[in-house]
């Protein structure tokens, strides 16, 4: 599986398993490895934002950093898996510097 140069599954490594089916044929499956939230601890926070009512991520990832397909970023450095987590009236949410 191909993702695009900034998806956050980009880097993770492709990893094969062989099982046998229910007719003793031998099938290789590939997958992508489980990606694990990376410690956001030792980046430093660039900026905090309160999200107003209405407000998406991409738009805010847009304005910070300025690729609206970057908010797994903001994802990682607010610890949560799923965009619409941070997306909630009145919820600060940390800016961090991304990994290099």
């Amino acid at each position: 599986m191909t993702f695009e140069p900034g998806s956050r599954y980009a880097e993770l490594e492709t990893a094969t398993r062989v099982v046998t089916d229910a007719d003793g044929n031998d099938r290789v499956l590939r997958y992508q490895r489980r990606r694990i939230i990376p410690p956001q601890d030792d980046l430093p926070t660039l900026a905090e934002h309160r999200i107003a009512d209405g407000e998406r991520l991409d738009v805010i990832t847009a304005r910070y950093a300025g690729d609206p397909t970057l908010f797994w970023r903001l994802c990682d450095a607010n610890a949560v898996l799923r965009p619409e987590e941070l997306e909630i009236v009145d919820r600060i949410i940390r800016i961090a510097l991304a990994r290099g």
